[in-house]
């Protein structure tokens, strides 16, 4: 039986992928590199570590004693934690993060994928398992867009490709085609909750993938975290890239999307 290891931050995504896989016959390690995973990845995994984010070292060392040769990394992981000063980062992480250029995220996790690659642990494409979460074009929900909603997620759509391009983030909020935020560092929830406070309500939320998105990291994904924050913000619609969206828990999604007259598009 093949191993394949996994590097689990916050959300259902890391289930998902245990789950699939250990369905195709492959032993799952898991490691959970943040706190707060999903209580269900313990058993979804053949074995879970906790190991901290910084400490690349001993992440490292745990994937090649348990003879894992492919690895990938799923679930939320703020970038913010390293600016808070509440990751403890290893020399190794010291040493990677100290030759980098800048400390964009494309920059970061190509740095840490050379980084396994040079111990013989490669990363798979992270929709590798789980592609049957990304929708096709089309509405998801009972409720197709209005006009001006329609004409908003075009807009916003172009605006989060060009944010994608710079390496900042995967998300705007915009309304009557003016952008509201930008997501940066904070997140997807917080930038939508700040989208709605500054365009009190009625506002649209896009989110895709990079121009040129490296399947094996930061694959867009949304869920039921994502709804609750634009319900928070007073929302209306969400337009997502489709064929490179992960969508988690989808009948929830859309069921609490319909509760709210929320419309989603794949785009």
């Amino acid at each position: 039986m093949k191993t394949i290891g996994l590097l689990a931050g916050v959300g259902r995504l890391p289930v998902e992928f245990a789950r699939a896989a250990r369905g195709m016959g492959f032993t799952v390690i898991a490691v959970a590199v943040v706190g707060g995973v999903d209580d269900e990845l313990a058993a979804a995994a053949d074995k879970l570590y906790t190991i901290g984010i910084g400490e690349v070292g001993k992440i490292i060392n745990t994937l090649k004693a348990e003879g894992v040769k492919e690895v990938t990394m799923l679930g939320k992981v703020t970038k913010e934690l390293m600016f808070s000063g509440a990751v403890r980062l290893d020399e190794r992480a010291q040493r990677l993060l100290a030759g980098l250029k800048d400390n964009s995220d494309d920059t970061i996790m190509l740095a840490f994928v050379r980084e396994l690659a040079a111990e013989g642990i490669g990363v798979l494409d992270q929709t590798a398992f789980i592609r049957s979460l990304m929708p096709a074009p089309g509405t998801l929900t009972k409720r197709e867009p209005t006009p001006a909603e329609r004409a908003d997620m075009e807009f916003g759509y172009a605006m989060a490709r060009q944010i994608g391009g710079l390496d900042i983030g995967q998300t705007v909020v915009v309304k009557n085609k003016a952008v509201m935020a930008v997501e940066a560092i904070e997140g997807t929830d917080a930038c939508i909750r700040r989208g709605g406070a500054l365009g009190r309500g009625g506002v649209t939320v896009a989110k895709v993938a990079k121009p040129n998105q490296d399947m094996r990291f930061d694959v867009p994904a949304v869920g039921v975290g994502t709804l609750e924050a634009m319900i928070e913000a007073g929302a209306t619609a969400l337009v997502i890239e489709a064929g490179k969206t992960l969508v988690v828990d989808r009948e929830r999604v859309v069921a609490l999307a319909d509760q709210h007259n929320i419309t989603i598009v794949a785009m």
